[in-house]
Formats: structure tokens, C-alpha cells, sequence
């Protein structure tokens, strides 16, 4: 599988070998956590139906992998369409698959060449689920061209790592050149922008020490193992052409790109001195081996530099300030976390992969995480869930209120408590709380869940009083600002009720009565980080093709008591990996107990 994968796009031995032990961690992850939701009390899960999964050249092992072990392992059956520049070696991957015993008819390798046929395959009306790797350009193509498709995408990044004063500059420079040109730059985690503190971007030392451990990169033929960067997919076209050949205002070459062997897809890095705010090299990602440099004159502004670009795959710190690595990582908007080390190499469960922005398509859950499986499952709920009664002294409040309110069937109301109740207890469990489940000496990986801050949960006509109460109570348990949006003209008794007896959340919760119309100009001018409906059915074409343009995501699963599945709807995941060791020195932490070396 490496030799095919070194033949057929150029990717190093060195690349292609961790792969291999992702795709295994994969195939064993995958199943087992399939297995924990199937264990929930009251749940019964069944496939989707048709899961096409579509990755990319450039982790040609790991990632077909990943999408194929989930889809299947969610009881779905599968079709991989590998990328054009990758088939062979999809091809031995499902022989691999095949040879275990799965069946040529639940997973079938189906090869396109053209851009028509890969889009009449992805948006077939007999496509339950597409699970997507490749550029944010090409996820927004198929979302419009079917905005109703299920569509699961983690696409680009334009990831910047910053260093400040208070940095080991030596190491930073280390993890920068590892980050920036692993693979020729051709990762979407890799890291595209240099954001240096005011001291930094003037100190002679630092940057003559960059020029030349990034000059100092063998670059040559893959099959050389003594060669740190091979050849590129296919020879630079427009972005990343330009941004090899070109200069923008403000920039000069601290090591200019070079052509070598006479052959047009190898070239050697570049990095690009001073590249300015608001230019291409800034907002563009180029998918190749340039790095832009930046000046901040302090962390903020490096942060806001940072979340200008939109995209928000992986982000990384170079400081050993305790105190900057706790602002940064509260405040940056990446779906995966590095302090004090390299930005690429995500481990499964480790450190679950996917990010936020224009860098992820859907809910957000991310590859390699406890919870990647169950989106790609039917769910229905036979029972009430296990779960205790709610500490939130609000949702509390709302309980005792709906209790009391002799208007309300009692099964509705029993099913709202029981929801609850599921919420808080999956709160404190699972999502209420950081989780370091490896423990390393040195590093910490942190999985932890961020509240949707501005969620809009829309009512229609026919929303029972479970499905407005429980999404509310959902939102509430897990953090989110509320804004509770319903249809016009809708004399409804429930939220007549919520309206009184949330008075005390204040700003927590809002609510607003708007058409359709108005829903659309609420989400083309970012006013909603995600919408919750409680029926597919109630959703106007109009706001599905607004979403599906503006890659906001629209949760329309059936409305559940279960929290451990229900509150994935209104939550964001985020992973953070810390070396904090130096040199193997633990300083204040030699004490703390940890996993033992293995």
C-alpha cells in the first residue's frame, strides 16, 4: 500500500507510514464506538442507506479508510469514489476490505474521471450520505447543486501558527518547517501562515535561522528516503502558481521557490517576508509548499489575523507564557489546537481531526472522535433514557412551571423531564467536561465541546410541545445564546408558556416571529451560527439553498430525550495538544500521574 501510494501521487515513504497505523485505528475505533450508542437504553439505530464517500489524493490510505470503516460500521452500505489521482491505490483498500469478508455489493469501488460524472454520482437521489475530504470550493459546488443532501465535509484551511516574544524560537522554527512543507505543503492541516509578534518579526537571528532550516530541505525524488519534500500532485496552476511566481505589495522572498530537476511538480519552498492584511497570500490557500510570514504588533491582533481568513481547521502557538497559551486557546476559532508543537499528524481518538468555518461542512463532529459514527445512522427512540434530576437552577425553574401547568398532556411533559434530566447528566459526563484520556507524559490531548453561541431553534406549525420544549432545554444545558424563532401567525400555547417562564434567563434567550423571508436574510448576513428545526418536512426549498450557499449547518434530526446523541446538535467539538514538557524536562508537572511509558 506505501510503494502504490509513492508510485502513484508521488507520496513519501516517511508520509505514507503513519497512515497506515490511522487507517488500522480507524477500523478498530469506528466499530467500537458504534457499539457504545448501540448500548444506549431506548435507542435503536439503523443505516442511513447509501454512504458515498469521497476523499482526497493526498492521504490516499488513511482517509478512504476512515470513511469506509464509519459508514460501514453505522450499518450503511458504501461507495467509494477515490480521486482520480489515487485510484489504484483505493482500489487496494477495498481488496483489503473485500479480502476480511466485506461484500463486493455493501462496498464498491466506483473510479470517475470527469467532474460530471463525480457530481451525477454524489448528488443520485439513492446517495443517503456523502462524506466528503477536499477543498471548500468544490463542498459548496455539491451542496448546490442538491441543498437537501445529507453532507458530511471537512474541507480546507488557511492555518497559521503564531509565535510571540515569550516563545522558544529556536523549537518554534522546528515545528514551523515540519508544519509548513511535510508532504510539499499538500495537507490541508499544514500550516500556510507565519504570524510573528512585533520582537519576533525583527529579530535578525530568528529570521536568518528560518531561511535556512527551510533552505536546508532536501528536496528530490520520492523514492529517495533521504529526500525531505518529492514532487507535487501536478504542476502549479492558478493559486498556487501565482503565489510562486508572484509578489504582492509589502512582500519580498526570504527564500525564493525554485524549479528543480527539470521537472515541472518538484519544486523547493518558498517563504514569503511580510505579507500584509487583507492580501491573497493572507486569505488564500495555496495547497502547496509557500509560506507567508505576517506581523502582529500582540497576540489579539495575531488572533484576529488569524480568524480573518474564515477558514478554522488547525491553529497553532508557539509561547511558553502560561498565561498567552490560556487566552489563546479560549479565544482562537480552530477545530484542532497546538501549543509548542507541529500543526499536523492527528491521531484518532487522541486527537480527533476536523474544524470550523469554511473549513468543515455539516455538524462539525469530527474523524477520529467518539461521536463521527452515529451521524451517519438512522436513530429512533423506544424509551426514556437514563438521566437525574436537572441542577440548573433555570431549567429547574422551567420544570417545576411545566409541572405545574394542567393544560400540557402529562406524557409530553414526563418526556420533556426525561429529556432533561438525560441532558444534564450527558452534560456532566461527556460534553460539560475536558477529556485527556491518554494521559502522556509531556503532552496533553484535551477532546472538549464549545457551545453553538448563536443558535436559532425555528417552530413551525405542528411542533409538538416535546420537540419546543426539549430543543430549548437542550440549548440551555448546553450553553448556547437561544433565539427561539417561529413561523407567523402561530397562536401556540407552548410558547406562550416559554416565553413567561424563561423571563428570568434574560439575555440567554430571545424571541422573534419572522417568515421565511426574513429567516434567509438572517442567515446570508450571519446573524446564526446554526439552525435547529424538529422536521425535515417544515423546511422551505428557500432555506435549504441558503444554507447550502453559506455552509451553515441545518439540524433536522428527529428531536430526542437521549443527550447523548440530542446535544451533538448544538455543540462544537474541539481538540487541543500541548507539549508541555522541554526537552523531556516536566519542570512543575514530574509529579502529576501519568500514563506509563509504553
Amino acid at each position: 500500500m506505501i510503494c502504490t501510494a509513492l508510485a502513484e501521487s508521488g507520496k513519501m515513504i516517511s508520509e505514507s507510514d503513519p497512515e497506515i497505523s490511522e487507517a488500522i485505528d480507524f477500523l478498530d475505533y469506528y466499530g467500537r464506538q458504534a457499539l457504545v450508542f448501540e448500548k444506549l437504553p431506548g435507542i435503536s439505530l439503523v443505516g442511513r442507506g447509501v454512504a458515498v464517500v469521497v476523499p482526497p489524493w493526498n492521504f490516499p490510505i488513511a482517509i478512504p479508510a476512515g470513511g469506509v470503516a464509519a459508514a460501514l460500521a453505522a450499518g450503511n452500505t458504501v461507495i467509494l469514489k477515490p480521486s482520480p489521482d489515487a485510484l489504484l491505490v483505493a482500489f487496494r483498500l477495498c481488496e483489503c476490505f473485500w479480502d476480511a469478508g466485506i461484500s463486493r455489493k455493501v462496498l464498491q469501488f466506483v473510479p470517475t474521471i470527469g467532474i460530471p460524472e463525480a457530481q451525477r454520482l454524489v448528488t443520485h437521489a439513492d446517495s443517503s450520505v456523502v462524506i466528503f475530504t477536499g477543498g471548500t470550493e468544490t463542498a459548496q459546488t455539491i451542496l448546490r447543486a442538491k441543498p437537501r443532501l445529507e453532507f458530511f465535509a471537512e474541507t480546507g484551511g488557511k492555518n497559521a501558527t503564531i509565535v510571540t516574544a515569550l516563545a522558544d524560537r529556536e523549537q518554534a522554527i522546528k515545528h514551523i518547517v515540519h508544519s509548513a512543507f511535510s508532504h510539499s505543503g499538500q495537507k490541508c492541516s499544514a500550516t500556510s501562515l507565519l504570524i510573528l509578534e512585533d520582537e519576533v518579526y525583527h529579530d535578525a537571528h530568528f529570521k536568518a535561522l528560518l531561511a535556512d532550516a527551510v533552505d536546508s530541505l532536501s528536496v528530490g525524488s520520492a523514492w529517495e528516503v533521504k529526500n525531505k519534500m518529492g514532487p507535487l500532485i501536478r504542476p502549479p496552476v492558478q493559486k498556487l502558481d501565482r503565489a510562486i511566481k508572484e509578489l504582492e505589495a509589502g512582500e519580498s522572498w526570504l527564500v525564493m521557490p525554485e524549479q528543480r530537476e527539470d521537472n515541472p511538480q518538484l519544486y523547493s519552498p518558498g517563504v514569503k517576508w511580510g505579507v500584509q492584511p487583507g492580501s491573497t497570500a493572507h486569505r488564500t490557500e495555496f495547497f502547496g509548499p509557500v509560506l507567508g510570514v505576517m506581523r502582529a504588533k500582540n497576540l489579539m491582533e495575531a488572533i484576529n489575523l488569524v480568524h480573518e481568513t474564515g477558514y478554522g481547521l488547525t491553529s497553532g502557538l508557539e509561547s511558553l507564557d502560561n498565561r498567552e497559551q490560556e487566552l489563546w486557546q479560549h479565544r482562537v476559532k480552530a477545530g484542532n489546537l497546538y501549543i509548542n508543537r507541529s500543526t499536523t499528524g492527528a491521531i484518532v481518538h487522541r486527537q480527533p481531526f476536523g474544524g470550523m468555518g469554511k473549513s468543515a461542512f455539516g455538524p462539525g463532529i469530527k474523524a477520529g472522535g467518539p461521536n463521527y459514527v452515529v451521524q451517519f445512522m438512522r436513530i429512533k427512540e423506544t424509551a426514556e433514557p437514563e438521566g437525574r434530576d436537572a441542577t440548573d437552577r433555570e431549567l429547574s425553574e422551567l420544570l417545576d412551571a411545566l409541572r405545574s401547568h394542567a393544560a400540557f398532556s402529562t406524557e409530553e411533559i414526563d418526556k420533556v423531564v426525561a429529556a432533561t434530566r438525560s441532558y444534564t447528566l450527558q452534560m456532566a459526563n461527556e460534553f460539560g467536561v475536558e477529556h485527556d484520556d491518554f494521559k502522556l507524559i509531556g503532552q496533553d490531548n484535551i477532546r472538549r465541546y464549545l457551545p453553538v453561541h448563536d443558535l436559532r431553534i425555528r417552530v413551525c406549525a405542528g411542533d409538538s410541545l416535546f420537540e419546543i420544549l426539549a430543543r430549548v432545554c437542550a440549548a440551555r444545558a448546553a450553553g448556547c445564546r437561544i433565539t427561539v424563532s417561529q413561523v407567523e401567525d402561530l397562536d401556540s400555547p407552548v410558547l406562550a408558556f416559554l416565553e413567561h417562564a424563561t423571563e428570568s434567563w434574560g439575555a440567554a434567550i430571545e424571541f422573534v416571529e419572522e417568515d421565511d423571508a426574513a429567516l434567509v436574510d438572517v442567515i446570508r448576513t450571519g446573524h446564526t451560527g446554526r439552525l435547529r428545526y424538529a422536521q425535515p418536512e417544515n423546511i422551505p426549498t428557500a432555506i435549504w439553498e441558503t444554507v447550502a450557499d453559506t455552509g451553515i449547518f441545518l439540524a433536522h434530526a428527529p428531536v430526542l430525550m437521549e443527550g447523548r446523541i440530542e446535544l451533538l446538535w448544538y455543540l462544537r467539538e474541539q481538540s487541543l495538544s500541548i507539549d508541555y514538557h522541554r526537552y523531556g524536562n516536566l519542570g512543575g508537572r514530574a509529579s502529576e500521574t501519568r500514563a506509563e511509558p509504553m
